[in-house]
């Protein structure tokens, strides 16, 4: 593929013994949001700190906006942002002069680092505190700033670990639709989080690592498929007190009913779905809704995990 902006083969990392990261394999194209989702310990950090060229790998390979993360890391670290869990802030220091120091270090020319610098605060809602000394921010604003001066170089490839932890609601809200604006601007973006809402908002991609191996990855709908299987669906019939089963058919596997209610599964909706509905209006029985179940990434999730431990 040759618009992949990230790409791991065979990427490890043993500290003396210990293996933190084990045969990780990833390939992102432009564009997409790859979420990595694992417990504390489980290798995400390691990995980010691999791709961007902060630790060197004990094995594999590993290539970030067309670059070695070893041969090449000069070239690696000017093409990402990263935004790690220590944000190093610089407290004496307002945002406007945080930024404009940063902005050096990447050999922005100052009119440009001014420009982004201005448009970055205001998108992030930290234009009326630019003055302030960021020993004053709370911890949210400190989350925000430190995302703005992941963003200051307009880099290819962004990493984020907890981007929105320590935030309000909509604090969040406004990082989760500045990610999404930076995907369509053709970015590659990695994404480590525990928030599963955030996830399931923003992932293109899905990888869940578990002691430093990838035990799942892929889309959201691939995933669901893998653990799920063949889609489900659910009819509420008016009557609550309705009990039905579809005897007879065989392209409908029962997974649980109740009073007022069944959940069936089948491999072919497009042609089960319109003959059941008949089926239940020849039959004279009436039903609000025939819709399908959707099954949440944390249960998803947490099925992954459970079904590794057995």
């Amino acid at each position: 593929m040759s618009n992949l902006m990230i790409e791991a083969e065979g990427l490890s990392k043993y500290f003396d013994s210990f293996c933190a990261v084990d045969q990780v394999n990833l390939k992102v194209p432009q564009g997409e949001i790859l979420v990595l989702l694992g417990p504390n310990g489980a290798g995400k950090t390691t990995t980010v700190r691999m791709l961007t060229s902060i630790l060197q790998p004990t094995q594999g390979t590993a290539r970030v906006a067309g670059f070695d993360v070893v041969t090449q890391a000069d070239r690696v670290r000017a093409s990402v942002g990263v935004l790690t869990e220590h944000h190093g802030l610089y407290v004496r220091m307002n945002a406007r002069e945080y930024l404009q120091f940063f902005a050096s270090l990447y050999q922005i020319p100052a009119p440009v680092a001014r420009a982004r610098m201005e448009e970055l605060i205001s998108q992030f809602g930290l234009a009326d505190a630019g003055k302030k000394r960021l020993g004053e921010y709370s911890k949210g604003m400190r989350q925000k700033l430190a995302l703005v001066r992941t963003l200051i170089h307009d880099p290819p490839v962004i990493l984020l670990d907890e981007p929105t932890s320590a935030m309000d609601p909509e604090s969040a809200y406004i990082v989760w639709d500045s990610i999404r604006q930076l995907r369509s601007k053709d970015r590659t973006i990695i994404l480590c989080t525990h928030n599963l809402k955030e996830a399931e908002e923003l992932a293109d991609q899905i990888a869940i690592i578990r002691r430093g191996k990838i035990i799942l990855q892929g889309q959201l709908t691939e995933i669901r498929h893998k653990l799920i299987g063949a889609s489900e669906f659910r009819v509420n019939f008016i009557d609550r007190e309705m009990e039905w089963h579809p005897d007879g058919w065989e392209d409908i596997q029962m997974t649980k009913s109740g009073r007022g209610w069944v959940q069936y599964r089948t491999a072919h909706p497009e042609l089960v779905n319109p003959r059941l509905v008949s089926a239940l209006v020849s039959a004279n029985i009436p039903f609000n809704t025939l819709e399908e179940v959707k099954y949440s990434l944390e249960e998803l999730y947490l099925q992954t995990v459970s079904r590794e431990d057995a």
